[in-house]
């Protein structure tokens, strides 16, 4: 007699190809007996899905951002999920999960919350006191409902059972590692399909959300005041975009800074390896941030490239053991290019955090973390 897949829906509002942590979770779930499907949005420029060993959904909306998007995502992935067979839904961050836990109620079936962050507060809605209450207050209304919940890391861990006693497990957004040459063959393909970036000998990469906060003002302003002949590049959108390009135009820097855009997955691996310096930098302008561990902090880690990173607590956590980051206290342009100076010009600190990040992604790796993530789902009671 043969076991019945249970049928796992998970939620997102992005378009879904570039999600590497949700492709993560999807295809370890996938992979060990659980009938997945991830729901996402289907955007204007959105390209063809990326091939998956799980379902993909994408739900088109005519609004694309504020209220009325919200407002509309929620409202179809609602009537989505009444009309669809499931054992357990999977709201990915609070702007999903309402729909899933109104459904999961109806249907008496289970509710799992992945919170990546603390909604109510990035730094989109610093100074919109109104809306701001209105995510908090569903907080507030739903997560003490919950009894199967995971995010990120301790502190926001920690966090959310302070707010809501509700115990939160963690599961780190760690990369897959893969053997060398495997790797390899990968870059090879890469390089020989696309040419679509012909990278400069030498740079310093952000990948990431092009959003406010994220130190991308002050890295470039220190473009400006290296010593040390490179070039940055960044991989990523959002809406910061447009002002940095005018920025980078205003400080007559464009034969030193690129903006790439959004990168697949595996192509963005590879220019990560290439790399000599990630930059990993946010401002202290909320908890979200302070108590924040990016997935591109573990990327540049897997790729052997030391990075300039917030002194934050999460980053500290990790530093302290594996000594992988060159933790600076302040966003001053002064002190990011004097940072980006030292490690250019002294090998022997510059080659002994290559060493460790080559030791750290051994350990920090989703070969590894996969564990905890199934773990969790075994005890939930489908």
């Amino acid at each position: 007699m043969y076991a019945i897949m249970k049928q796992i829906i998970l939620t997102v509002t992005n378009d879904l190809n570039h999600d590497q942590r949700m492709q993560r979770i999807c295809n370890t779930l996938a992979a060990n007996g659980y009938s997945v499907r991830l729901i996402g949005r289907q955007k204007k420029n959105s390209k063809p899905l990326s091939r998956q060993n799980f379902k993909q959904k994408r739900l088109k909306c005519w609004f694309n951002k504020g209220k009325m998007f919200y407002l509309e995502i929620n409202c179809r992935l609602f009537f989505y999920l009444l009309f669809s067979r499931f054992d357990g839904v999977c709201g990915v961050d609070l702007d999903t999960l309402l729909p899933c836990y109104l459904v999961s109620k109806l249907k008496k079936k289970i509710c799992i919350f992945d919170a990546h962050e603390l909604f109510a507060d990035v730094p989109e809605l610093i100074g919109r006191p109104h809306t701001q209450k209105i995510w908090q207050h569903l907080e507030n209304r739903i997560v003490p409902q919950l009894t199967f919940a995971y995010t990120v890391n301790e502190s926001l861990a920690n966090i959310f059972f302070q707010r809501h006693k509700t115990h939160f497990a963690v599961v780190r957004n760690l990369p897959q590692t893969m053997p060398t040459d495997e790797q390899d063959l990968i870059n090879k393909n890469i390089i020989l399909e696309t040419q679509t970036h012909i990278l400069p000998h030498s740079f310093v990469l952000y990948q990431g959300a092009v959003n406010v906060g994220r130190g991308l003002e002050q890295t470039i302003e220190a473009m400006a005041l290296l010593k040390s002949p490179i070039d940055l590049l960044i991989a990523g959108e959002g809406d910061r975009l447009e002002p940095l390009k005018k920025l980078v135009g205003e400080r007559k820097l464009s034969h030193k800074i690129r903006f790439l855009g959004n990168i697949k997955p595996q192509e963005l691996k590879t220019i990560t390896q290439k790399a000599s310096i990630g930059i990993n930098l946010l401002e202290h302008t909320n908890l979200n941030y302070y108590y924040s561990l990016a997935n591109k902090f573990f990327d540049y880690i897997s790729a052997e490239i030391p990075q300039i990173c917030s002194n934050f607590p999460e980053y500290q956590r990790i530093n302290q053991t594996f000594c992988v980051a060159k933790l600076i206290n302040d966003l001053e342009p002064k002190t990011i290019a004097q940072e980006i100076d030292r490690l250019l010009e002294d090998q022997t600190i510059y080659n002994e955090l290559k060493k460790n990040c080559s030791q750290a992604k051994k350990t920090l790796n989703w070969q590894t973390e996969e564990q905890v993530l199934l773990n969790f789902y075994k005890n939930i009671p489908f």
